[in-house]
């Protein structure tokens, strides 16, 4: 697997990593913008409640798609164990990201079965953000602050 990561990469898998995870945050931040234009929490002249929603829902497509990409590469090249001495950071980073994916399959799931419980989707999508933001800070953050 690490072979076919660093062909895939051209040798470089961890600014790929950082560039991927980084662009999942950032559309996760745009996220949260457009369902508060969604849900009529925002009123922006140019984006109608309808086109927000609808883009939220091909966005999370595609931010689903570049996470499972990232958790791929993370688990297949660097795995669970952190060598440089790191631990507490590689553990933490781990932990975010297992709820980051714990909680993208619940709200998913919310969404396509569970509609009773619809009322939670603004809390699930924060808590997504939020796990985003703590995944990408005790990992690409790390590596681009050079902490």
């Amino acid at each position: 697997m690490e072979d076919l990561i660093e062909r895939v990469t051209n040798g470089n898998p961890t600014a790929v990593k950082v560039v991927l995870a980084s662009v999942a945050v950032a559309l996760a931040a745009y996220q949260v913008l457009l369902m508060a234009v969604g849900y009529g929490k925002l009123r922006l002249p140019f984006l109608n409640p309808k086109a927000a929603s609808f883009t939220h829902r091909a966005v999370g497509d595609a931010i689903v798609a570049v996470t499972i990409v990232v958790a791929f590469m993370c688990i297949g090249y660097f795995g669970f164990e952190d060598a440089s001495g790191e631990e507490v950071r590689a553990t933490f980073h781990v932990i975010f990201a297992l709820l980051l994916l714990a909680t993208i399959a619940l709200k998913i799931t919310v969404i396509r079965r569970w509609h009773q419980l619809g009322r939670y989707l603004p809390a699930l999508g924060l808590t997504v953000l939020v796990l985003f933001v703590l995944t990408w800070i005790t990992s690409a953050g790390d590596y681009l602050m050079g902490w």
